[in-house]
This record gives structure tokens, C-alpha cells and sequence, in this order.
């Protein structure tokens, strides 16, 4: 008989996400997530929606499981939510909640939310008892998957 092991999880970094936004309700943006680094709280990385690089600073509470970070144009909060799929050997990570634009963008004011995720692979025990995962998985999943695959084929050494 396995017995359950306590295991610590935490937003895996450096790390690629595909991240989706809805800003009053209309979906509005796709596109990556990049956290480069988390030190001593501290969150560096780039978030990318029209082929830019935007860079991104914040902060995640690690026993809160709770993420904020600022781009030029917006300010986000949110919290992490892992799902394990042990029939594929993956764990989801799932970062998801509020924003608000702020100027200079033109929707400044406007409240939205957001959901962004990765994989990795799932080693050791499960940890996570969802019979399924929330719908921003495979949306964000999948978007992610297709930028990998263009990268992949798109590059010629």
C-alpha cells in the first residue's frame, strides 16, 4: 500500500506559459507568459501579446500560492492551482484571476481576468484530487503547444 507524501510545489521557473486575458468580459488577448526567475519573492519575466516582449515584475507568497506582477499596461493578481494527470504522467499549472489596464493603454480602467498554464512532467505522487481541470487548461495548453511546434519548425540552425 502507497502511503501520501508531502510534497512542495511551487510555479516552475524559468518557465513558458500561454496566457489568455478577457478585459469586461469580451476575450480580448492570447499569448506567452514568460517567468524568467523568482528570488526572495521577487518575480521577473515578459508577457507577450502582439509579439513583444513586455517585461513583467511582481511577487509570489509562497504559502499563499498567491502571484502579482505589472506590465506597463496592466497589473495583475492572481493564485496558482496545480492539476496532476497521472494516466499521462503531467502536472498543470494553473495561474489564474483578476487585472486592470492602467494608461497608457487604451482600455485603461478596465477590469478583466486571466488564466495562464504550463506542464511539466509528473514525478512522484499525484498531489492534486480534480476529476477535471478547469477549461483555461487545455485552451492555454494548447496555445502553447502550437507556439512550440512554430518555434520548432520555424527554426533552421
Amino acid at each position: 500500500m502507497q502511503t501520501a507524501q508531502q510534497t512542495m510545489v511551487t510555479i516552475p521557473f524559468p518557465s513558458q506559459w500561454g496566457i489568455h486575458a478577457a478585459i469586461a468580459g469580451r476575450p480580448i488577448v492570447w499569448g506567452t507568459l514568460i517567468i524568467n526567475s523568482i528570488k526572495d519573492n521577487k518575480v521577473i519575466g515578459t508577457a507577450n501579446f502582439r509579439g513583444t516582449p513586455i517585461p513583467i515584475h511582481g511577487s509570489w507568497n509562497e504559502s499563499t500560492k498567491q502571484i502579482t506582477f505589472d506590465s506597463p499596461y496592466a497589473t495583475y493578481s492572481g493564485n496558482l492551482t496545480i492539476f496532476d494527470d497521472p494516466s499521462i504522467r503531467i502536472r498543470h499549472f494553473i495561474l489564474s484571476g483578476r487585472l486592470i489596464m492602467k494608461p497608457p493603454s487604451l482600455q485603461a480602467g478596465e477590469y478583466g481576468t486571466w488564466v495562464a498554464t504550463t506542464d511539466t512532467d509528473l514525478t512522484g505522487y499525484p498531489i492534486s484530487s480534480y476529476n477535471l481541470p478547469p477549461v483555461g487548461v487545455f485552451l492555454t495548453s494548447n496555445l502553447l503547444s502550437q507556439l512550440q511546434q512554430q518555434n520548432f519548425w520555424g527554426y533552421r540552425g
